[in-house]
């Protein structure tokens, strides 16, 4: 059965827009400081729900393909080491890491944190623009 990923594809575009702007720095130096930060949390909050259909995607394709015995109940680590082997991501430690920084989006009201999240963000939607692709091609299997 073909799953719906539009909305996984509509979260990875949002989140890609909104980088995008955060990269024109013509554009971002025209804003004031608050208005800076909130692009940024923006940017932070689209982060954090676009990882959460990420793995969730991962886990009904391998349901759907692999069975379900083998994905029930997994630790997150394990869903994205067969998410690798099944070829739906090809760095399974930047999943790990998406995962600690998925889970640091509690605390972004510590600057620090927020801008380490906010960079992570930048090399993360590189990634999921692979899952959702790999989600296309094999997405009738």
């Amino acid at each position: 059965m073909a799953l719906d990923i539009s909305s996984l594809e509509k979260a990875i575009n949002s989140l890609d827009t909104l980088i995008q702007k955060t990269n024109d720095n013509e554009f971002m130096e025209s804003l004031d400081v608050t208005f800076r930060y909130g692009i940024k949390a923006g940017v932070i909050q689209n982060f954090e729900f676009t990882y959460e259909l990420c793995w969730k995607f991962m886990k009904r394709w391998l349901e759907e393909n692999i069975g379900k015995i083998y994905v029930d109940g997994i630790p997150r680590k394990e869903l994205f080491r067969l998410s690798y082997e099944n070829k739906l991501i090809d760095n399974v430690q930047k999943w790990f890491k998406y995962h600690k920084y998925r889970n640091l989006t509690s605390h972004t009201y510590n600057i620090e944190i927020a801008e380490e999240v906010f960079e992570v963000s930048k090399e993360f939607i590189n990634d999921a623009k692979f899952l959702l692709e790999r989600l296309k091609e094999k997405n009738d299997f």
